[in-house]
C-alpha cells in the first residue's frame, strides 16, 4: 500500500492516459455532484413546505362557519351557521382529545393604527384569542408576553404587536408599555411576537384578548372561527377525532352530517402526513436517479480497468516471469482504482457542497424552497460506498490479471 515504487507507477500511467483518466474521474465526480445536488435540493424543498407546516403547531385543526347545502328537519338550505363562544364550551366538554382550544375573532386589514403621530401603513389585522392560542399557532413572542387569561377575565386593553409593526413605528424605542391606538381605542402594549414561517400578509397580526376584541368591535359573543389541537398519536386517530367533531357540530347547529359546506375545516395532521409521504417518493426518486449516476460511473471505471488490463498484458507477463506474486498485480491495479474513484469523489463531494452553499448564501429563501442542504453523514457514505463499489469494479479485471500465464502474456499482441 505505500510502496513508493507502484505509486510511481500509478501516476506514470494516469500521465500517459491523461484523457482516459480525466474522463473516468468525471464520470464518477459527476455521479457524487449529482447525487449531493439531488439531495440538498430535495431537502429545500422539504424544509420550505416544513416551514409553511411550522405556522401552527403540527396536530392543529382549524374550523370556521359556512352555510347550509342541504334541507335537514324543515330547515332550509341556505342557513347561516354562526359560531359563538358557547361552541368552544361545548366541543371542550364534548371531544376529550381536545388539548388545546380558542375562540378566534379577526378584524382583517385594521385601519387607523397609530404611535403618538405615526400611522401604520401596512395592513394589519387585530385577532383576539385565548391564551392557549400561541401553543395553536406557534408564534414566539421575542419581547414581553402575549395574552393571558387574567387579560381576558378582566377585558384588559394590551395588545402583543408583530415585529413588523414595531420597525414600522418604533424604530429603536422599546414598545413595551406604550400606547398604540387602534380604531381611536388605546391598547397597552404588552408584548411583541414573530413568526418567520408565514408570509408578508399572514404575519401582520395584532393579538389583543378575545372578549376585549369582541367588545371592541361590537361582536357581543360571535367569533370567526374555533383553532384547537387533536391529541392523537397517529394519523387513524386523528381522522376518528375529525370525525368526532365533525359530528358533534352537526348536532350542535343541527344540520345533515353529509352536508360539506355548513362548517369548512383543516386539518393539519392530515395534511402534513399526506405532504411527507410526497417527500418520502421525491426521496427515494431523487437516490433512485443520484445512484443511477453514480452506478454508470462505477462502470466506467470497471471498463477502464478492464482496458487497462488488456494494454498491460505483456507487461504483466514479464512481472510474473520475474517473480512478481498475483497479490501484488492484483493490489497495483486495484490502487489505481482506488485512487481514481478516491479523488474524483472526494471532488465531485466538494463542488456539490460547495454549489449548495453558494445557492444558500446568493438565492433568499422563497416560500417553499429554504436552506437547501445535503446531510454531510450521508454525502460520506456514498463517497466511500462509491470508493468500495470502485474498487470491487477494478478487482474483476485484476483477478484476470493475476491469473495470465507468463508465457501466454508473452505472446500477446
Amino acid at each position: 500500500m505505500f510502496d513508493l515504487d507502484k505509486w510511481q507507477e500509478i501516476f506514470n500511467t494516469i500521465q500517459k492516459n491523461k484523457l482516459r483518466t480525466f474522463l473516468t474521474g468525471f464520470s464518477v465526480a459527476w455521479g457524487i455532484f449529482m447525487l449531493i445536488l439531488l439531495l440538498g435540493s430535495g431537502k429545500g424543498l422539504q424544509n420550505g413546505v416544513s416551514a409553511q407546516f411550522g405556522s401552527s403547531a403540527v396536530n392543529s385543526f382549524f374550523l370556521w362557519p359556512g352555510e347550509t347545502g342541504m334541507a335537514y328537519k324543515g330547515l332550509k338550505a341556505g342557513r347561516e351557521i354562526k359560531f359563538t363562544n358557547s361552541d368552544v364550551s361545548y366541543l371542550q366538554n364534548e371531544v376529550k382529545q381536545i388539548e388545546n382550544i380558542s375562540s378566534v375573532y379577526s378584524m382583517w386589514n385594521a385601519s387607523n393604527i397609530c404611535y403618538k403621530t405615526k400611522y401604520a401603513t401596512g395592513n394589519y389585522s387585530v385577532r383576539g384569542v385565548m391564551p392557549c392560542y400561541q401553543a395553536i399557532q406557534n408564534y414566539v413572542v421575542v419581547k414581553g408576553r402575549t395574552v393571558n387569561q387574567f387579560d381576558n377575565e378582566q377585558v384588559r386593553k394590551i395588545a402583543c404587536i408583530n415585529d413588523k409593526l414595531e420597525a414600522e413605528l418604533f424604530k429603536n424605542e422599546d414598545p413595551i408599555g406604550k400606547y398604540l391606538f387602534i380604531n381611536n381605542v388605546a391598547f397597552i402594549i404588552v408584548g411583541v411576537h414573530k413568526d418567520e414561517s408565514r408570509n408578508e400578509n399572514s404575519s401582520r397580526i395584532i393579538y389583543v384578548p378575545l372578549v376585549t376584541g369582541q367588545r371592541m368591535f361590537g361582536a357581543g359573543n360571535r367569533i370567526n372561527n374555533i383553532a384547537l389541537t387533536i391529541a392523537a398519536s397517529n394519523s387513524e386517530d386523528n381522522k376518528k377525532v375529525e370525525q368526532t367533531i365533525l359530528d358533534k357540530m352537526s348536532a350542535y347547529h343541527n344540520y345533515d352530517k353529509k352536508d360539506t359546506r355548513a362548517i369548512g375545516y383543516w386539518n393539519k395532521f392530515q395534511n402534513f402526513q399526506q405532504t411527507m409521504m410526497i417527500f418520502t417518493g421525491i426521496k427515494l426518486f431523487v437516490w433512485i436517479i443520484g445512484l443511477g449516476t453514480i452506478i454508470a460511473g462505477i462502470v466506467g471505471v470497471g471498463n477502464i480497468m478492464i482496458i487497462v488490463v488488456k494494454e498491460r498484458t505483456k507487461e504483466i507477463g514479464i512481472r510474473k516471469a520475474l517473480g512478481a506474486t498475483p497479490g501484488s498485480i492484483i493490489g497495483l491495479i486495484m490502487l489505481e482504482s482506488i485512487m481514481i474513484t478516491s479523488v474524483a469523489g472526494y471532488i465531485g463531494l466538494v463542488l456539490g457542497i460547495a454549489l449548495l452553499g453558494l445557492i444558500n448564501k446568493m438565492i433568499p429563501p422563497l416560500d417553499f424552497f429554504k436552506n437547501p442542504e445535503a446531510d454531510l453523514t450521508t454525502a460520506i457514505m456514498a463517497t466511500i460506498v462509491l470508493v468500495i463499489a470502485g474498487t470491487l469494479a477494478g478487482f474483476v479485471p485484476a483477478r484476470k490479471a493475476a491469473a495470465i500465464k507468463p508465457i501466454v502474456a508473452l505472446r500477446d499482441e
